[in-house]
C-alpha cells in the first residue's frame, strides 16, 4: 500500500446513548426543584466533591500519580476567596481567578519539588505537604485559626444572590458539567493519549516525543486548579470555612471516590462522589445508633468498601454500569489538511554515525569503543549473543541512556547528550522488545500516539476542544499507516484483541505515524510464527523501498540474513565484525564467538 491511500471505515452512530445522556442531564436539572432542601445541599456537595475527584481521575487514574493532598489544594481556593471577600472587600467572581493563580503557583512549585520522586516516595510527599497546608490553615491567625472564617458573602449572578442551596445547586452543576466535558475532551486528545502512555513509564512516552516531566507537572497543576475551583464553590455554598474539610482524611476520601467510581473514568468520579457522600450521611446516623457510641465509624466501612472494590471490581463501578449503556460507535473526523512530512535523505548518504561509543555501569563496560555507520535507504542488522550490548547500544542511539564516552550523530547532528523525546522529534522512531500497547484503546488510537510529536495542540486547546482540525489530521495519518501495514480493516478494534504478531505490526504502524527518517526495531520477530515472520520481512522490505531507513536488533538468523543489507556483530560489548550477510557468514570469528556453528551449513539453528 502507498502512503497516499486512505481507508473509508463506516461511521456508526448510537443516538440511544446520546438520548440517555440528555435525559439524565434533564433529570439532574430538575432535582434542585423537587428534592427536599437537605438533599439539595447534598447534591451541591456531590457536585463540588466530584470536581476534585475528576482531577484525581486525570492525575491518578490516567497518569498514575497518587496524591493525598487534593483537599489541601481545595483549601487554598476556599481560603483565598474567604480572605479576599471578607477582609479586602473583593467580589467573589474576582476571587476565583485569584484563587486559581495562588493554587496554581503553589502546585507548580510543589510539583517541581516532588514529581521526580518514584514509587512510594511521591504519595508520602503529598501526605507531607497536605498536612503542612492543613496546619498552616489552622495555625494562622489571619485565617481564623481552627475556628475559621465566617460571613463569606454569597455569589451574585445576573442580580440574583445565590444564598439558597436550590439556586446555588445550578452554579455547582454547571461547574461540574463544564469540568467533566473539558476532561473528556482532554482524554480524547493527543495530550490525553500521552498521559496514558506516561502511565506505562517515561521510556514509552518519551519514545514518541513526550516531555514526561513537563506533562506530569501540567496535569498535577490542572488537578490542583480543579480542587481550587471546588474550594471556591464550597466556601460560597457554606458561607464559612475552617480547616476540617481540607484535612488529610478528606484527601483520602476523595481518592476513595475516584477508586470506587472508576479511577480512569470521568463519570466514574461523579458516581463515586455520589455514592461516598450519600453513604457517609446514612452511616453517620446509622452506625452510632447501632454501636451505641459516637465516632467516625463510617471510615471503617469505607475501608472495607475499597477492599471489596479492588478485589471484585478493580476498575471501579462505572465500567459495570457502562456495560448496560449503548456503546459509542466509531467516529472519523473529516480531514481538512494533512500533517507535514519530512524530506527523506538521499539514499546512500550517511544517516547515523556511532563513533567510539562507550557505556559504563560502574565497573562494567556494556559498550566498549563501538563504531559503525548506517546509510540512508538501507536495513542494517545489529546481532550478537545475549549480553553482547545490543540493547544498550539501542538505548544510546535513542537517548534512553546517555553514552559514557564517544559520539552519536544523526543526519549530521550530534545527539549524544539529547534526551529520547528530543531525538524522536529529529526523525527517529522505535518499537520495543516487549510490546507496549494500550489494550483498551483501538488500533487507531494506539497508532495516533505515534504522531504525538507532529501535533502542536497543548493542554489548554485540548480542554477547550480547539484541536479538532489537528486531531482529524492525526486520525487520517494513523489510518494511512494502518493501511500501509495491512491492519486498516481492524482500525476500530481494541488492540488487546490482536494476536502477538499483529500487535508487533501495530507497533510498527505506530512508529511510522511519526513520519520517521530512521526506524529502530527491537526484536520485532520475537514470539512470531513462521508465516508472521515472512509477512514482517515483506513489510520491512517494502518500507525500505519507500525510503525508510531501518536498524534492526534480532536473534532470528534466518530472518536477518535474508532481510538486511549489512550486519554489525557485537560480542561482550565490542564490535566483532561488520559487513554484508555473505561476509558475516564467512567470518570465522563470528562462527566461533556467536553461534558456535558453521553458518554456511546451518543459519537457522543457532540464535540464542
Amino acid at each position: 500500500m502507498t502512503r497516499s491511500g486512505s481507508p473509508a471505515p463506516a461511521r456508526l452512530a448510537f443516538p440511544a446513548r446520546t438520548l440517555l445522556m440528555g435525559l439524565a442531564g434533564a433529570v439532574t436539572l430538575l432535582l434542585p426543584l423537587i428534592l427536599p432542601l437537605f438533599q439539595v445541599t447534598l447534591l451541591v456537595n456531590i457536585a463540588i466533591f466530584a470536581i476534585v475527584a475528576i482531577g484525581l481521575v486525570l492525575l491518578t487514574g490516567i497518569l498514575g500519580l497518587t496524591s493525598f493532598g487534593q483537599a489541601a489544594f481545595m483549601g487554598l481556593g476556599a481560603y483565598t476567596t474567604a480572605v479576599l471577600t471578607t477582609q479586602a472587600g473583593w467580589s467573589p467572581w474576582l476571587t476565583l481567578p485569584a484563587g486559581l493563580v495562588v493554587t496554581g503557583l503553589i502546585a507548580w512549585v510543589l510539583g517541581l519539588l516532588t514529581l521526580r520522586m518514584q514509587g512510594h516516595y511521591l504519595p508520602l510527599a503529598t501526605i507531607a505537604w497536605g498536612m503542612s497546608l492543613y496546619y498552616i490553615f489552622g495555625n494562622t491567625p489571619a485565617l481564623g485559626g481552627f475556628t475559621g472564617i465566617t460571613d463569606i458573602p454569597p455569589v451574585r449572578l445576573f442580580g440574583w444572590s445565590l444564598t439558597s442551596p436550590r439556586t446555588f445547586a445550578y452554579l455547582a452543576l454547571l461547574a461540574l458539567g463544564l469540568v467533566a466535558l473539558g476532561a473528556q475532551f482532554l482524554l480524547s486528545s493527543r495530550v490525553g493519549r500521552a498521559m496514558r502512555a506516561l502511565r506505562s513509564g517515561p521510556v514509552v512516552a518519551e519514545a514518541f516525543g513526550v516531555n514526561a516531566f513537563r506533562l506530569r507537572v501540567q496535569v498535577f497543576v490542572l488537578a490542583a486548579l480543579l480542587a481550587a475551583l471546588a474550594g471556591w464553590l464550597y466556601a460560597h455554598s457554606q458561607r464559612f470555612v475552617n480547616p476540617t474539610p481540607f484535612s488529610l482524611q478528606a484527601g483520602i476520601e476523595y481518592l476513595f471516590m475516584a477508586v470506587v467510581g472508576g479511577s480512569q473514568y470521568v463519570w466514574g468520579a461523579v458516581l463515586g462522589s455520589a455514592l461516598i457522600t450519600l453513604l457517609r450521611e446514612w452511616l453517620q446516623d446509622l452506625l452510632p445508633a447501632l454501636i451505641g457510641a459516637q465516632g467516625n465509624f463510617e471510615v471503617i466501612v469505607f475501608g472495607v468498601l475499597i477492599i471489596l472494590t479492588l478485589q471484585f471490581a478493580r476498575r471501579g463501578l462505572w465500567p459495570l454500569l457502562e456495560q448496560a449503556l449503548p456503546q459509542p460507535g466509531a467516529r472519523l473526523l473529516p480531514q481538512r489538511a494533512r500533517l507535514p512530512e519530512r524530506a527523506l535523505p538521499q539514499p546512500g548518504t550517511p544517516l547515523l554515525q556511532v563513533e567510539h561509543a562507550v557505556k559504563q555501569f560502574g565497573g562494567l563496560r556494556a559498550v566498549n569503543d563501538v563504531s559503525f555507520e548506517l546509510r540512508a535507504g538501507e536495513i542494517l542488522g545489529l546481532i550478537g549473543p545475549n549480553g553482547a550490548g545490543k540493547s544498550t547500544m539501542f538505548n544510546l542511539i535513542t537517548g534512553v541512556a546517555p553514552a559514557t564516552g564517544g559520539r552519536v550523530s544523526f543526519a549530521g547532528r550530534d545527539i549524544t547528550r539529547l534526551g529520547a523525546a528530543q531525538i524522536h522529534r529529529l526523525g527517529v522512531a522505535r518499537t520495543f522488545q516487549h510490546v507496549h500497547l494500550f489494550p483498551d484503546l483501538s488500533l487507531l488510537a494506539n497508532t495516533m500516539l505515534g504522531g504525538y510529536a507532529r501535533g502542536k495542540a497543548g493542554m489548554a486547546a485540548s480542554l477547550l476542544h480547539l484541536e479538532r482540525g489537528e486531531e482529524a489530521a492525526l486520525q487520517h495519518e494513523a489510518l494511512r499507516q494502518l493501511e500501509r501495514v495491512g491492519l486498516q480493516e481492524q482500525a476500530f478494534t481494541l488492540a488487546g484483541n490482536l494476536a502477538l504478531g499483529q500487535q508487533r505490526i501495530l507497533e510498527v504502524a505506530r512508529a511510522l505515524a511519526s513520519d520517521p527518517t530512521l526506524l529502530l526495531l527491537d526484536e520485532p520477530a520475537a514470539g512470531l510464527r513462521y508465516g508472521e515472520k515472512m509477512e514482517l520481512a515483506a513489510l520491512l522490505r517494502r518500507l525500505r523501498d519507500e525510503g525508510v531507513t531501518i536498524l534492526i536488533v534480532e536473534h532470528d538468523m534466518d530472518l536477518v540474513m535474508n532481510l538486511v543489507d549489512r550486519l554489525v556483530v557485537m560480542n561482550s560489548g565490542e564490535r566483532l565484525a561488520e559487513g554484508t550477510p555473505a561476509e558475516i557468514r564467512a567470518n570465522p570469528a563470528v562462527r566461533e564467538a556467536y553461534l558456535g556453528v558453521d553458518l554456511t551449513e546451518d543459519l537457522a539453528g543457532g540464535a540464542a
